[in-house]
């Protein structure tokens, strides 16, 4: 029987104090952003915007300016690089995870060893007979390209994840599909893969913080092109507002809230995958 004591009242007031500080950061950012540029400069940072506005976001995501046009083009190249990355990688690492997993020869053993010690290698190592090999095919400089290169990135990791799943789910499942005669293929898109729906949250959400964050790779891969992706902008654009404080939290903003809404939507199976995912 639970019994509230002194400790847990102070173990309770102790996490509220350390929430309420570990969101103290993201309170100045979301009233800033609806702060015109004096306010930001002459009221409190923690005080609410007298008369909140959204002219920072419609001057940031407006076409009209150069720079503007910038941030909603980055925004959009983001959404379509980061879309492509995480479904390339649901589909093939699911596809190769359940072959190495299921497989019983030799070989399946040695190739998944294989992809685990790509997870421990830094992918920098990598960097120059990539962008080699990326350039003399032409995908320098284009989304294609990129998700090209983020699914060869993360597929270890996608093949890791989705080969812990497959393990603990139950033959008998495509053993009666196959009975029922379907074929291998078929036994896995139709009663294999929706089984994994734990496994493919944590895929979707993890890799797609990656890509969506990642600003290496971006920056040297989309050089000199009109793809660039947000963070590469942010940096660009950041640089240049100087002390224009509440556009800056304003982009900031703009860019947290795709992976956060992303983030909302998958995290019943996100939440399922760290708690054991399937239960036969």
């Amino acid at each position: 029987m639970f019994t509230y004591t002194k400790r847990t009242l102070v173990l309770e007031i102790v996490t509220i104090l350390a929430a309420l500080l570990l969101l103290a950061p993201f309170w100045i950012l979301i009233v800033g952003a609806f702060k015109t540029g004096d306010q930001v400069l002459t009221t409190p940072a923690f005080a609410p915007p007298t008369a909140p506005t959204l002219s920072n976001f419609a001057q940031l995501l407006s076409p009209s300016g150069a720079s503007s046009g910038n941030i909603l083009l980055g925004l959009v190249t983001s959404v379509l690089i980061t879309a492509g990355s995480v479904l390339c990688l649901v589909v093939f690492g699911s596809l190769a995870a359940y072959v190495l997993t299921r497989s019983t020869r030799r070989w399946s053993t040695r190739a998944y060893y294989v992809f685990m010690v790509a997870i421990v290698l830094p992918t920098q190592l990598g960097t120059l007979p990539l962008y080699i090999g990326a350039r003399n095919l032409g995908l320098v400089g284009s989304p294609l390209g990129m998700v090209l290169i983020y699914t060869g990135q993360l597929l270890p990791l996608a093949v890791f994840l989705y080969g812990g799943f497959f393990r603990r789910l139950p033959l008998e499942y495509e053993e009666a599909a196959t009975i029922d005669g379907a074929s291998r293929l078929q036994v896995f898109w139709r009663v294999v893969f929706p089984l994994m729906s734990p496994a493919t949250g944590t895929v979707a959400i993890l890799a797609g913080l990656i890509v969506w964050n990642d600003f290496f790779t971006a920056l040297i891969f989309l050089n000199g092109s009109d793809w660039q992706t947000l963070p590469v902008v942010m940096y660009n654009y950041v640089g240049s507002l100087v002390s224009q404080w509440n556009l800056i939290f304003a982009v900031v903003i703009i860019s947290m809230v795709p992976i956060l809404a992303f983030y909302v939507f998958a995290q019943k199976r996100f939440i399922q995958g760290y708690a054991g995912g399937l239960k036969s």
